[in-house]
């Protein structure tokens, strides 16, 4: 395993403003050396993905911790300088974490002329001569660093632009005007110190003993069931009206009898964007003190907000309790799961089961979304025996939601874990017709497609807990299910998935509309881009208390690793013959259909159509109309045998997974000629089937291949008996092509997993992988993405892929 953290170049001039955009290189083709752990684990922390590369924006306070975690490790380089090392010194990371100690420190010390500051020795000798400052709130004298520093000229500049002359005599910039020193106080003095290491001397200070520089403060009392938190500008007792007057002429300065108070007009800018973020609009009205309703589910969201900017934020004892509970899930004490269950699960799963017992006693839900393969079922199953606690006729009965296809395994590993609870699975034949009868569960488990028919039903009935699994069918708040999902009555609300988002962040306001109705305001019709990205980034820190996310990386060490790779395959003569004279065509019809004026959904359909048969060239000739009996020429067949061959002979066992049924019957038949076992899955059979098919792979080992159907299969599996997996063509989105993987890559897995993607070179199959990589950029972060990226193509990206 390897990690690289490219710093950026302006880190000095981004650290004040806490927008530190780090270049994050990870490869985890191997397990990470203990080294690397605790900065591994920060960067958990902190919610960075496991992805080859990404751009992270840290805090002051973040990097210092990562720093802090990797000390003396050779992994941190300037973005403009990526072959060598940055280096480590008495005071920390050279150049970097002079520049992080003020978010470092508890409590932020504003700059001040009676406390001096001064940079450290060691970054102050790197730049030869140091700058100095003289003066009073009357006048500046600025003595330039030496000429080698690199410095000197980035001062210079300064200075100029703020009209300083240089007095030729003592080779000092001089401004020489109250109004003008002032106003470059507020809005540099911390530059001059900070990303310039100026020393100030002694005069200077005793000249402005009395300035300091004026504060954000916040404070919040309880009322009703939530607060009232008023935020606002601190100059000492000058009246809210002179400050306000000062910064409306661009008066950066405001005085309180004896002392002048500073304002730094980018931090009243940052406090119009804390007003704007508390009120929930982009078109907040301004104003320097303002006070907003914070209900109690937005408590975490709120001190996050104004934390930055309120250092000394006191807020009530209830609201510290909760907030610190939603941010820190490891201080949570235990939910009372009875034993031997609770010895059953592992550290990580009791977490999660006290997470959700929190928020369940706080009136709230959650996104339990951990990766594939964590145990999801299992933390959910004990959630409910510590709500039963041994007392089952107080509670109503618990509902579970889930796809048909997954009904069979949440009865069996509740029958496994939780053998107490009286189980009723209401599905087909098994329905019943009247409310009372779900009323002697503990447990109801039914399907989505049944909860939508059965709708009256449920909808009569008041839950315990109601827990939605593989959640992310509720992505569409139109269909059936996710409206009969809200209209269901119960004391806690709970989604499972272990992808929240696929497509866009209005998968994930969908969720929330189940989850906590009225938590997420709609964005307003007719937003702009830079308004809809605003409530993006407001949606990201609404929800981020809400899901909790764990991976294998970090939870699981023990999991062998995953290898993905891609193999290209070159098409046969025959097969690129074929390709380009489908391409020509569909070049062609698309073309006539926009000459005739044809409509944009239309063209799309058509343009879908043409795209899908390209497809099917790429996999198999014969699955296109009228070439059902041709022979088979294929270079996918070919490298998918190979791939079989080796895998048989080395004794390992494989999943391939296929969008096309037809393709799984070719297999099915080629499989058969040569004598190999298999098992299939797909849309078209019974829960009752599928799981007989899952259970005679995991328990026949002679059977070496599972042929499943990607969207049949692709979720609730568990095909550890497999550590091979074959997508044998590539799908739009890679949250569906991971989940597939993750079958066999879960807990349980003692095997090293290989994923192979096959794919056709200079084909659509290659942009498919391109498009892959942009969505994945959406999936990285799923609370920094923006809408604008979700997968809904337009015409034109449609005719690239055509092309």
């Amino acid at each position: 395993m390897t990690l690289r953290l490219l710093l950026p170049p302006n880190l000095a001039a981004a650290a004040p403003r806490d927008a530190i955009v780090v270049r994050v290189e990870l490869d985890l083709s191997s397990a990470p050396p203990p080294e690397l752990v605790a900065g591994l684990a920060v960067l958990q922390k902190i919610g960075v993905k496991p992805e080859p590369v990404s751009f992270v924006p840290f805090t002051r306070r973040q990097l210092a911790e990562l720093t802090e975690g990797l000390r003396a490790q050779s992994v941190f380089f300037w973005l403009n300088k990526p072959a060598a090392p940055i280096t480590w010194g008495v005071d920390g990371l050279d150049g970097v974490s002079v520049h992080l100690v003020e978010k470092a420190r508890a409590v932020p010390a504003a700059p001040s002329a009676a406390a001096p500051t001064q940079t450290p020795a060691r970054a102050l000798a790197a730049r030869g001569r140091p700058a100095t400052v003289d003066g009073s709130e009357h006048f500046l004298a600025v003595a330039l660093p030496g000429r080698e520093s690199p410095l000197h000229l980035e001062l210079w500049e300064l200075l100029r632009a703020h009209g300083f002359i240089l007095e030729p005599s003592n080779g000092k910039f001089w401004l020489r005007d109250r109004h003008k020193t002032l106003n470059f106080l507020a809005r540099h003095w911390n530059t001059l110190r900070a990303h310039f290491g100026a020393e100030f001397t002694e005069n200077f200070r005793n000249n402005t003993a009395g300035i300091r520089v004026a504060e954000t403060a916040a404070s919040a009392t309880e009322s009703g069931d939530g607060y009232d938190l008023s935020v606002g500008l601190a100059a000492g007792a000058a009246p809210e009206a002179a400050i306000a007057s000062a910064v409306a002429t661009s008066r950066n300065y405001v005085a309180d009898g004896p002392t002048i108070y500073l304002i730094d007009p980018e931090q009243v800018e940052r406090l119009q964007r804390v007003h704007q973020a508390l009120a929930g609009t982009p078109d907040a009205p301004g104003g320097l003190r303002r006070t907003h309703r914070v209900s109690r589910a937005r408590v975490a969201e709120a001190e996050e907000i104004v934390a930055a900017m309120a250092p000394h934020f006191q807020p009530p004892e209830a609201w510290r309790d909760r907030s610190t509970a939603l941010r820190h899930a490891e201080r949570l004490p235990p939910a009372p799961v009875p034993e031997p269950l609770s010895g059953q699960l592992r550290p990580y799963q009791r977490l999660g089961v006290a997470w959700m017992w929190f928020l369940l006693g706080q009136g709230l839900g959650g996104i339990l979304a951990d990766e594939m393969g964590l145990g999801k079922t299992l933390q959910a199953l004990a959630l409910l025996a510590a709500r039963i606690g041994g007392n089952a006729s107080a509670r109503a009965p618990s509902l579970v939601v889930c796809p048909a296809s997954l009904m069979e395994n949440w009865r069996r590993e509740a029958a496994r874990f939780t053998p107490g609870l009286r189980t009723l699975v209401h599905h087909g034949s098994r329905r019943v017709a009247e409310p009372a009868a779900l009323a002697g569960a503990d447990v109801v488990i039914t399907s989505y497609g049944t909860l939508a028919r059965d709708e009256a039903l449920f909808a009569a009935t008041t839950f315990d807990l109601v827990i939605a699994d593989e959640a992310q069918h509720l992505k569409n708040r139109r269909t059936q299910a996710a409206q009969s999902l809200r209209l269901l009555r119960g004391q806690g609300r709970f989604l499972l998935t272990g992808t929240p988002l696929e497509n866009s962040l209005d998968d994930l306001r969908s969720l929330f509309e189940f989850l906590m109705p009225g938590f997420l305001p709609a964005v307003p019709a007719g937003s702009r881009a830079s308004e809809r990205a605003w409530f993006d980034e407001r949606l990201r820190r609404q929800t981020a208390p809400y899901i909790l996310r764990r991976t294998k990386l970090a939870v699981a060490p023990e999991l062998p690793e995953k290898i993905e790779q891609v193999l290209p395959c070159e098409l046969t003569t025959g097969q690129a013959a074929l390709y380009r004279r489908l391409q020509e065509t569909a070049t062609a019809e698309v073309q006539k259909l926009a000459d005739g004026g044809a409509s944009e959904a239309r063209l799309r359909l058509a343009m879908f159509t043409e795209l899908l048969r390209l497809r099917q060239a790429c996999c198999d000739p014969r699955l296109l109309p009228g070439m059902a009996g041709a022979e088979a020429d294929s270079a996918k067949l070919e490298a998918f045998r190979e791939l079989l061959d080796e895998a048989v002979d080395e004794g390992h066992r494989m999943l391939v997974f296929s969008q096309f049924t037809s393709l799984l019957d070719l297999l099915g038949n080629e499989l058969t000629s040569d004598g190999v076992g298999f098992c299939r899955l797909d849309g078209s059979m019974s829960p009752r089937a599928r799981q007989e098919a899952v259970d005679r792979f995991q328990t026949d080992p002679s059977i070496p291949v599972f042929l499943i159907s990607l969207r049949a299969g692709g979720t609730g599996l568990n095909l550890t008996g497999a550590d091979t997996v074959v997508h044998y063509d590539p799908w739009w989105n890679p949250a569906a092509e991971a989940q597939a993987t993750d079958r066999a890559h879960r807990l349980g897995q003692t095997r090293v997993v290989t994923s192979y993607k096959l794919i056709c070179s200079g084909t659509v199959e290659e942009k498919v992988l391109a498009l892959q990589d942009s969505k994945r950029a959406l999936l990285a972060d799923i609370f920094e993405a923006s809408a604008e990226a979700a997968a809904k193509f337009t015409v034109q990206e449609l005719k690239n892929l055509l092309a």
